[in-house]
């Protein structure tokens, strides 16, 4: 995980989620931010006593390179495929949680189906830690996005539930030990 305690200024616009609320802002080019964390890719940065989410799309803007894209082998199985598929899961963070959704227990189906031309559609059932969470747009995006990223998957259809509700005990043990929540 990667933070500054200096101010890093934009080198370009640059898109953001405000966090809790998930409103879109442009933070300008030359603006400080400081970043608070770096998980998954994408970036969470204090913005004027506020906290912001810039995607790793833009991580060029705070002069750090952007994840690598996904890569499968040339004869992969659909058990790599849907091995590909969890690690990119697990590289989707809600901003105010340094833990990935999938070791929240925020991922409560996950299934992947032939979509012809040895592609894939993967159908993911999703919670959130809370209902009335205003990033719950931004993270099931980020997880399409993401899901989408691996090759041969063609489609990624990502349904936020709250049937049956989170709860912390639906965290992995890790998470539980990570958050003093055990």
């Amino acid at each position: 995980m990667f933070h500054t305690r200096e101010p890093i200024q934009l080198t370009r616009d640059v898109q953001a989620v405000m966090i809790p609320a998930g409103n879109r802002v442009i933070i300008p080019e030359g603006t400080a931010v400081q970043v608070a964390q770096s998980l998954g890719g994408s970036f969470t940065v204090y913005l004027g006593g506020q906290l912001a989410r810039i995607a790793g799309q833009d991580a060029d803007a705070l002069g750090e390179e952007p994840l690598r894209q996904p890569e499968l082998p040339e004869n992969a199985t659909d058990e790599d495929i849907e091995r590909l598929v969890w690690e990119q899961l697990k590289t989707c963070y809600d901003p105010e949680i340094p833990i990935d959704i999938v070791n929240l227990g925020l991922i409560y189906r996950c299934e992947m189906k032939d979509a012809g031309d040895g592609e894939k559609i993967v159908e993911i059932d999703m919670t959130l830690t809370a209902p009335g969470c205003g990033m719950g747009g931004v993270i099931a995006a980020d997880v399409k996005d993401k899901v989408e990223a691996v090759p041969r998957v063609r489609e990624a259809i990502v349904e936020i539930t709250f049937d049956p509700p989170w709860n912390q005990s639906m965290m992995s043990d890790e998470a539980k030990l990570r958050t003093g929540m055990f």
